[in-house]
């Protein structure tokens, strides 16, 4: 059975960075897409970043473009999701997901298997 585990997130102040990890486990990621989404208090699950496990495809929303890098290690079996430049509006629970085969709708939550516990970032201004 495929497990996600998050782990990296805090309290920080805006401008400041975090590195979340997301360790998978239970089941080949050969054709596997992973993500990250994020969800704030009252509001729904929100796309962030996922990577194509095999390809390397990377895909970003538009509001994390160019502060928010996600990468993976293969040996490790682990994502990453590096945060710069973070603001108070990126306080959410960011949840790791997985889908075992293709990287189509990848920004739709019904696309994943998957999911992790999620991991609180809280951004003070």
């Amino acid at each position: 059975q495929v497990q996600l585990v998050e782990s990296g997130g805090g309290l920080v102040q805006a401008g400041d960075s975090l590195r979340l990890s997301c360790a998978a486990s239970g089941g080949p990621l050969t054709s596997a897409t992973m993500a990250w989404f994020r969800q704030a208090p009252g509001k729904e699950r929100d796309f962030v970043a996922a990577v194509q496990w095999a390809g390397n495809r990377k895909y970003y929303a538009d509001s994390v473009k160019g502060r928010f890098t996600i990468s993976k290690d293969g040996t490790e079996n682990t994502v990453f999701l590096q945060m710069n430049s973070l603001k108070p509006g990126d306080t959410a629970v960011y949840i790791c997901a997985q889908r075992p085969v293709g990287t189509n709708f990848y920004y739709r939550p019904g696309s994943y298997d998957y999911w992790g516990q999620g991991t609180q970032v809280t951004v003070s201004s």
